[in-house]
Parts: C-alpha cells; structure tokens; sequence
C-alpha cells in the first residue's frame, strides 16, 4: 500500500475507466489533478465507446484506447484488440478505477511498473488480483472522494477540483443558436434511465413538467438515452402533459452537454447527466430512491436541492454504502416542486465557467 508516488514523476499514465457516463465524469477531476501534479505526463485513458463520446477532446487526456465489448463467444476478440493495443507500450502508473472483472483483465494486460486499485474490501470481481498497489481501506464514500483516494495515495492534492468539461467552437455556435430561438430560460429533465430502478413514475413527471412551465415559465426540454424504453416514457411523458416540451433524447452525448450546460436548471435522477450536471454548475434537482445520495448525489453542491426517496423514514440517518433499496415510490411530486421552487428563488444564476 506503499503511499506517496517516490522517485522520478511518471511519464506515462494508463487510467482505466471503461463505461458509466457518471463516472467517466468523476475521472476528469483526477486526470486534471495528475496534469497539475506532472506536467510533462502523458495520460491514456482505456475507455468503453459510449462514455468517450463525452469526453473525447478532454484536455488532460493525450490519448484514448476505445475498449469494443463485443458479447458472447466474440468477447475473446475485444481482449485480443486490447493485448495487440498494449504490445509495445510501458506505463509508469496505471489507475484501476474501475472495480469489475473486465475492468481487472484489461489491467492484468497493460504492461505497467505500477498498478493502483481499490483496497480488497471494495474491490469486487477479484479485481483487487490484478494491481500490485492498493490504497488504504476507507470504507465506502461519496464515489468522487473515493477516486480522490487515488491522489492522495500519490501525494496529490486534488484541489482546486475542476472538471473542464468544455465545447468546441462548432458546438458553442449550436448552443448558443440553440437557447437564441428559445423565449424562455429551459430545464432539461431526465425522465427514465438505463437501470428501470432508478426511474421515477411518468404520473409524476407530467404532473412537475406542467408546474415547472405554467408556475415557473421555464421550458421542459425532456433529454437523456436512446434506448426503447427511454424513448417510449419520454414519449409518454410529453403526450401527456399540457406544457409545452421540447423533447430531445438522443443518442448524442455532445448535444446533451450543451444542453444541459445552457439550461437553468436539471431535474434527474442518479445517472450520467445528473453528474454532467454538477460539473458544469447547473442546478440539480436529483431524485433518489434506487442509490444512496450520500453515495452518488451531486458532489458537494445541490445536498438542499435533493428528493431523498432513499430514506426510509424522515431524516433517516443512514450511512454512506452502495447497498440499493427501492425508494423511488417515496419521491413525491410536491417534494420535486418545493425542490425546484428553492433552485429557482436561489440557485439559478448566469454560470461561469469551473471553479
């Protein structure tokens, strides 16, 4: 468990962090912090296609591995693609981030002096077999402070925590033209996600998404996934209402950035846009009842603005574990609209850029 990075600053980094939009987020603040720490490094970062859509042209990243998860008797060959990917290269660090087996496969294929992970305790899959360092044990935290581990096992501070989540120039001009034609300030909502759990009702969607345009004069703009299932609740949920709703899921996670960056406000529950969210500093309403907030809310910002189905009574003074419960049902809709009243009287503001 060693602590603290000795010697030479390493010159070349491996971050592995396949999948989960949410927490290819929660890397950026920890790859800035390496580029503060060692300028001179060189930061490759092993990453599944959907979340590098997202962050693709991040300025702390030098170069990414696509990982291609093919399924089946196929998934030989995406293993195959990575140890070819690794053939003539040599890390100094590699960061285990990721604590599943895949995850710990492609670690045991990448050639590195170093290769951090998670203490045992928190491993899963055995992925705590594939690193020959490991940080302290800490039990479980918010998932941000628990990458942030990795810095402080190196020496690093993370501060000041930046994410650096920034548009193109092309995709600025389509923003802005964007939120130009609109006439009224917008609030994106995520109205179901990848895991059925964490969704909210639709009954209680329709019944926010009137309040938020008639009482609030703010402009839904439905977004999130492409899936089936994302799409038929999106569609429902815009059928259904008698707000005016612009609805914009997509499989485009560009768009989605811009979108959310220039909109007042975010409702969601715990998935990748509501992190999205924070790193941009929109406010979030996050609704929560699946995962614990504690765990997976907006990292140290937006505590007031959420629903917390998760607790099984009124202020339940649960501890910080990933354990789920099934709470979703527990979210009200006066609680979303009280949330959203309190974003609107005293957290919606022009927005700047990081921290």
């Amino acid at each position: 468990m060693r602590g603290a990075w000795k010697g030479a600053a390493p010159r070349e980094i491996c971050i592995v962090m396949l999948s989960a939009i949410g927490d290819a987020v929660h890397v950026l603040p920890v790859a800035n912090a390496l580029k503060r720490a060692w300028p001179d490094c060189r930061i490759t970062w092993v990453i599944q296609p959907t979340a590098y859509q997202l962050v693709r042209n991040h300025i702390a990243i030098d170069e990414f591995i696509v990982f291609r998860r093919r399924r089946g008797i196929q998934s030989w060959r995406s293993f195959l693609e990575i140890m070819d990917e690794m053939r003539d290269r040599r890390f100094d660090l590699l960061l285990g981030l990721q604590v599943y087996f895949k995850a710990g496969l492609i670690t045991a294929l990448t050639p590195a002096r170093v290769k951090l992970g998670f203490d045992r305790a928190r491993a899963r899959d055995g992925q705590w077999l594939f690193t020959n360092e490991r940080i302290s044990p800490r039990g479980h935290r918010h998932v941000q402070d628990q990458y942030f581990e990795f810095l402080e096992h190196l020496g690093i501070d993370p501060q000041p925590i930046t994410w650096k989540l920034t548009l193109s120039e092309k995709e600025r001009a389509a923003q802005k033209d964007f939120f130009r034609s609109l006439d009224r300030r917008a609030c994106t909502v995520v109205v179901a996600t990848s895991k059925r759990e964490k969704n909210w009702s639709v009954d209680g969607y329709v019944h926010v998404l009137d309040e938020v345009a008639s009482r609030h004069g703010l402009i839904p703009i439905i977004v999130g996934g492409p899936s089936s299932e994302e799409r038929r609740i999106a569609d429902e949920v815009q059928r259904r209402t008698r707000a005016e709703v612009l609805n914009l899921v997509a499989d485009d996670l560009r768009r989605l950035l811009w979108l959310i960056e220039g909109s007042a406000l975010l409702i969601a529950p715990d998935t990748g846009p509501l992190h999205i969210g924070r790193a941009v500093r929109t406010p979030v309403v996050g609704l929560f009842g699946h995962t614990n907030p504690k765990r997976s809310g907006p990292y140290q910002v937006d505590r007031d603005l959420v629903v917390d189905g998760y607790a099984e009574y009124p202020n339940e003074e649960y501890p910080i574990t990933p354990r789920y419960r099934n709470g979703m049902q527990r979210v009200s809709p006066d609680e979303v609209l009280a949330k959203v009243s309190s974003a609107v009287e005293r957290y919606i503001t022009e927005k700047s850029g990081d921290p």
